[in-house]
């Protein structure tokens, strides 16, 4: 979905040393694979079995998005991209006439007569329609998000090569876009990322072209740190063996999203009348959105909650639309959260299922010291009775899409390094 707060838009324990070498395996594999100008024979035969795993960057606040280096081409070039669920096409900024583009011309992407055709499979994946009248002709895709933002461009493949953790070395051939026109309607400057990393399993995502050259298990999760980084898999290798809660995935009408529900809001540990909600999971939106309706209720029963506590409305911060200042300004969200209740989703369709939103996973202290509701109202922005659960609500929580088995899992995680179950 790529909503940005800038635009409103395993349990598994390792000895360290094994801990120490899935780092260097996984985490220098850029170093590794850009100081290797030309393709060559993996070291072993990457297999199902194996994962792929990423080091995150970047935060909910204040920076708003969260960032993993991807190297692409021959020889390579890395790119920093924004990890985004809720879309499918991975694009980055193409070295064309562009319009949009917010990085500088050396890090732009550039086409060398890798244009994907309007007969090639892949190109049905971006273009319900017959998509051209002369089959040879260029595969032109765009992609809209619930931000009202938008990528233009045309499909490409290049080599995207990838180190595994059992320290093996692919260099698959891979569809992505060469956006030349991004369009961004939020209020702030875009995000100033090469691109983004689409992660929905349609044909198009990377995790279902790896898995579809028989790589990867066709699962990808994340692990976001409320301190800040995390890790990004792609691949089976990471989730843990125990402790996860899974619901399974709804048929979603654009086949790309992963929804999941109905789900029941309860409110510090007591049910209201939030009941039967669907929810889209979306790395790609820094906030958690509730339609119009829904959110009015949860602000109506936040401040009911918080009467008397030593909070008013904080109406001159404009880092979110609804914000609480104290007697004295906040330093961290440890000085403010014993004053919220935490919140629970109960998913229905699966027996004890439950998503854990602690205050600290709906609320950030902003620069001037006040504390903010980081559950925002979707309608404001366009995305009508869309539910979304974002970065702030999934931090220090590993959670795992499995396309395979059709199920979204999650559990309670140290984010700040990987394990392999």
């Amino acid at each position: 979905m790529d909503v940005k707060s800038r635009g409103f838009s395993f349990t598994t324990v390792l000895l360290f040393l094994l801990l120490s070498s899935i780092f260097s395996t996984s985490f220098s594999d850029t170093d590794q694979i850009l100081n290797s100008k030309k393709p060559t024979p993996s070291t072993s035969v990457p297999s199902l079995a194996s994962s792929v795993a990423f080091q995150i960057k970047g935060n909910v606040y204040p920076i708003g998005y969260y960032t993993v280096n991807i190297a692409i081409g021959n020889p390579p070039k890395v790119y920093d991209l924004d990890i985004d669920t809720g879309s499918d096409l991975t694009w980055v900024q193409c070295d064309a006439p562009c319009k949009g583009c917010t990085i500088p011309q050396n890090r732009l992407y550039k086409p060398r007569g890798n244009l994907v055709k309007c007969v090639d499979p892949l190109c049905t994946g971006v273009q319900s329609a017959p998509p051209c009248a002369v089959a040879n002709e260029q595969c032109d895709y765009e992609v809209d998000y619930a931000d009202q933002g938008s990528s233009l461009g045309v499909l490409v493949r290049d080599y995207i090569p990838v180190k595994f953790t059992n320290g093996s070395l692919a260099r698959p051939i891979l569809g992505f876009g060469c956006g030349y026109d991004q369009t961004h309607q939020g209020h702030n400057p875009p995000p100033s990322t090469a691109g983004v990393l689409g992660l929905g399993n349609g044909r198009t995502s990377i995790v279902s072209q790896l898995h579809s050259l028989g790589l990867i298990r066709n699962v990808v999760g994340h692990c976001l740190s409320g301190r800040g980084g995390g890790f990004l898999f792609f691949g089976d290798q990471f989730v843990p063996k125990s402790g996860v809660v899974w619901t399974p995935i709804l048929q979603s009408s654009s086949g790309q999203h992963y929804k999941t529900g109905p789900a029941d809001l309860f409110f510090g540990g007591k049910p209201t009348s939030l009941r039967g909600l669907e929810f889209i999971f979306d790395s790609g939106s820094s906030y958690t959105y509730f339609n119009s309706q829904s959110h009015r209720a949860l602000v109506d029963l936040i401040t009911n909650n918080i009467k008397g506590k030593s909070l008013t409305r904080a109406t001159e911060d404009p880092s979110l639309p609804i914000c609480w200042k104290g007697p004295k300004p906040f330093k961290t969200l440890h000085d403010v959260t014993g004053n919220f209740k935490p919140l629970i989703l109960s998913f229905t369709k699966s027996k004890n299922s439950q998503l854990q939103v602690p205050p600290e996973a709906y609320l950030i202290v902003t620069k001037q010291g006040n504390v903010c509701l980081g559950i925002l109202d979707g309608t404001e922005i366009g995305i009508g009775n869309i539910n979304i659960i974002g970065d702030i609500s999934l931090q220090d929580k590993i959670v795992i899409y499995d396309n395979e088995k059709q199920q979204i899992g999650w559990a309670s995680a140290n984010c700040d390094r990987p394990s392999k179950s």
